[in-house]
């Protein structure tokens, strides 16, 4: 008896952190990670907009939507007391966990609000809260934005260079559907993302984009 408890005890010990719950005072990383009692905490389910990411208003101005989240969850729940359930960690170490302030989940407060979206791709519980939020047009959805994924996805890409030498004018589509390009050192070039997935696409000259249908960009 005593060696099955032993075997036991040592197996419990074993666990690594990720997969025990823990509690601590919060600090807003941001929108939806945090550090909790020292611990780097991912919150499970959920995708926040990143800290530089923009939205467009109704009247077609960009503002700093990722950093006006972290800014409203600092001031909800920053300072104070949070207590975490894990769930995995992430590739980068992060305990991923639902956590709790003052018996309200942090995921679905924000989700519900429009501060964040469901990240389907890992879980459902916040599904239906996303739905509403939408329909009720609160937070983010009064506003235009990509989803946080594809916003890293386009970062991403934006990072990697034309895919040959020479090959640097980008082919956009507007929301309108209209095909402009872009030419490096126009106004908008640095900031314009190219995304395969939805016809886009990379030219290595004016002429071969007017051929496929572009125009250029008027500034």
């Amino acid at each position: 008896m005593l060696r099955v408890v032993l075997l036991l005890t040592c197996g419990l010990a074993a666990l690594p952190a990720a997969a025990q719950d823990f509690r601590g005072t919060v600090q807003v990383i941001d929108g939806d990670t945090l550090e909790v009692g020292g611990t780097r905490v991912r919150l499970h389910g959920i995708d926040a907009p990143e800290h530089d990411q923009r939205c467009t208003d109704a009247d077609g101005v960009r503002w700093r939507c990722g950093a006006w989240v972290t800014q409203r969850l600092r001031a909800r729940i920053g300072g104070r007391a949070a207590s975490c359930a894990a769930v995995t960690t992430d590739r980068y170490d992060r305990v991923v966990a639902t956590c709790t302030v003052g018996g309200e989940d942090v995921g679905r407060m924000l989700v519900a609000g429009g501060l964040a979206v469901a990240y389907r791709k890992y879980s459902m519980a916040y599904d239906l809260d996303e739905k509403r939020a939408v329909v009720a047009g609160r937070g983010l959805h009064a506003h235009s934005f990509a989803r946080p994924a594809e916003h890293r996805r386009a970062a991403r890409a934006e990072r990697r260079p034309a895919p040959e030498p020479g090959c640097a004018i980008k082919g956009n589509i507007s929301r309108s559907g209209e095909r402009i390009y872009h030419l490096p050192g126009q106004a908008d070039y640095h900031r314009t993302r190219i995304s395969g997935g939805t016809g886009e696409r990379w030219f290595c000259s004016e002429s071969e984009a007017r051929a496929a249908g572009w125009r250029r960009a008027h500034r």
